[in-house]
């Protein structure tokens, strides 16, 4: 069985095993952790002018999509947080992920003869476009839980579009990507101008301005200066410049333009909203994190059926922990994809799929000298009796050879103050070779949507209205009740397969935030995969560098087609509030620049 490892972050420097190539970050009044180190300052200047974490993470959330619109993540994208509020005492999950427009229905794509939602690369981009959701999710948060304006919280932003930023290392290899350019040709005249000034990707070091952008981040400005009353109301009118008016009506006129199921109707009823966590324990904690309309819970499930084996004793990063981590993720992921969604009775039920009877029970299918070759088929916690289908060969394509490391990734913000407030969010949508640019937007549509199957009686079927089941995920770490920690890490089906080893780095293995950050890491493609077109690869697990060969070797022998990737999951952030000492601290992934910042 594995035990809690008492307090998590007791020294800063471990053994050599555990040495780290930056040092954790600590403060006592805030601390802020995001993509890149501007997104991280936009966000420290919120706290350092008086404000809390909640308004940080809005500063930062519009400064990434300005500063990282290569990192799978667009102001017209979709976000997901989990939130503490410390004065309230109340944790939530925030849903800012977009939903399927109107004009997006299972019947139009079986006319159109696709057996599923279709996306970039290619000139189908634009059915996959869904409703932008992470403004409203900023808003929404700024209002109810911030202290700032809208124009404050815009400013570092607007800045660094109007004003530039210096083009960086991990950005300008995204552009150099072949596909990134060909796809904007295929929408002409896409993000050409914008990102190849010249005709070329801009060197490192250069001053890259986004003007465009700038502008559409503007109206919000505007739209706050000329309300009039409280911050609230500038709120509100940003919210209806945005979902409403004139933001609204250019959104929907591009999308209708080059093809897209999206209209400005579909903008004018979304909004964000506040839900109850779903709540697991695990070594003598609790663990918070969205429900089955994201993927949150495939961490939770694995953690169930690792309770009842002794991790520890399996060492880090063993053959025989790395083994056994990924044969319970391919049960997690298998029961992800016949039973999660955004559907009533899959977020009701979601509660027996955590069951821990359930969980042991699956967790004795996984043996210890052999790897799962196929996707194993889904559990029954409801005993019916019947056999369910194998999730792998039903609904993935299999694809020959292996499949590649995804060449970007979205992006994750966390913020704690001096009160205790904490946020973990996870941006994104967008990804430039996948979507289509909007020119007089400054930044492309998110394509969300290829995640919904093309199945009436599935969960997550595509349903008008309803949000895709996502990849995005983020997770709180609570201590006697009260959160303490924060994890996120981007990767799509990586994320949380990342999670899940950083909480485990965490609570079995005693590491620090930056120690738990860096630890070399795997993941198992035994799944379908959630984006188009939904590749199915049994036996694959994806192993990075700092996974020895003696290792690999003895999960060969396991039955594992290991393959080495640069990373599994890229830019991940783990926070921290010591509940003794008040103490806050970060660690922040090296694998790509996210930076973390204290004071």
């Amino acid at each position: 069985m594995s035990k809690p490892t008492g307090r998590i972050h007791e020294i800063e420097h471990h053994a050599a095993d555990r040495a780290t190539t930056r040092p954790v970050v600590s403060g006592t009044q805030g601390v802020v952790s995001g993509g890149h180190p501007l997104v991280s300052m936009a966000g420290m200047r919120m706290l350092l002018s008086g404000g809390n974490a909640f308004d940080a993470a809005v500063a930062a959330g519009f400064a990434a999509a300005v500063l990282e619109p290569t990192a799978s993540y667009t102001l017209c994208g979709e976000c997901v947080a989990m939130i503490h509020d410390a004065r309230g005492r109340e944790t939530h999950a925030l849903s800012g992920q977009g939903t399927a427009p109107a004009l997006a229905t299972v019947r139009l794509f079986r006319e159109r003869k696709l057996d599923r939602i279709p996306t970039g690369p290619g000139d189908d981009a634009h059915l996959s476009f869904t409703v932008p959701g992470a403004v409203d999710a900023y808003l929404t948060l700024l209002e109810t839980r911030g202290t700032k304006s809208v124009s404050e919280v815009l400013t570092p932003a607007v800045s660094y579009a109007e004003r530039g930023f210096p083009m960086y290392e991990y950005m300008h290899g995204l552009l150099a990507i072949p596909e990134t350019q060909s796809q904007f040709d295929i929408y002409p005249p896409g993000g050409t101008a914008v990102f190849y000034p010249g005709g070329r990707v801009p060197e490192v070091g250069d001053l890259f301005v986004q003007p465009a952008l700038g502008a559409t981040l503007r109206r919000l400005i505007e739209a706050d200066t000329k309300a009039r009353g409280h911050r609230t109301a500038g709120i509100a009118a940003a919210r209806e410049r945005f979902y409403r008016g004139d933001v609204a009506a250019t959104i929907g006129a591009f999308s209708e333009r080059v093809g897209g199921l999206l209209r400005a109707s579909d903008l004018a009823g979304y909004r964000a909203r506040f839900e109850p966590p779903l709540k697991t324990t695990f070594a003598g904690r609790e663990i918070l994190g969205q429900s089955a309309w994201t993927q949150g819970p495939v961490l939770m499930q694995a953690l169930g059926m690792l309770a009842t084996f002794d991790l520890r004793g399996l060492g880090h990063n063993s053959a025989r922990y790395i083994h056994v981590v990924s044969e319970a993720l391919k049960l997690a992921f298998a029961d992800r994809e016949r039973y999660y969604g955004d559907r009533e009775d899959a977020l009701a039920s979601i509660g027996d799929l955590l069951a821990p009877a359930y969980l042991k029970e699956r967790a004795g299918v996984i043996r210890s000298d052999h790897a799962a070759p196929e996707a194993p088929a889904p559990g029954d916690p409801w005993h019916r009796g019947v056999a369910p289908r194998s999730a792998g060969a039903t609904a993935g394509v299999r694809t020959p050879g292996v499949s590649s490391a995804a060449a970007d990734g979205t992006t994750h913000i966390a913020a704690i103050d001096r009160e205790g407030n904490m946020i973990c969010l996870t941006p994104s949508g967008g990804v430039f070779r996948k979507s289509a640019f909007a020119p007089e937007l400054g930044c492309t549509l998110s394509t969300r949507s290829e995640m919904f199957v093309l199945e009436d009686d599935h969960p997550n079927g595509l349903v008008p209205g309803k949000r895709p089941r996502t990849t995005l995920v983020s997770y709180l770490i609570c201590e006697g009740g009260v959160p303490t920690t924060t994890v996120g890490c981007p990767g799509g089906d990586d994320q949380s397969q990342a999670d899940l080893q950083l909480v485990l780095n965490l609570l079995v293995f005693g590491m620090n935030p930056q120690q738990a950050v860096e630890a070399p890491r795997f993941s198992t493609q035994t799944l379908v995969n959630s984006f188009w077109p939904r590749a199915y690869k049994p036996g694959q697990l994806n192993v990075e560098p700092g996974i020895p060969e003696r290792t690999r070797a003895e999960l060969r022998a396991r039955g594992h087609e290991v393959t080495e990737m640069g990373a599994c999951g890229i830019g991940a952030v783990v926070t921290r509030r010591d509940p003794q000492t008040g103490v806050l601290s970060a660690g922040a992934d090296p694998r790509r620049p996210t930076y973390a910042l204290a004071w």
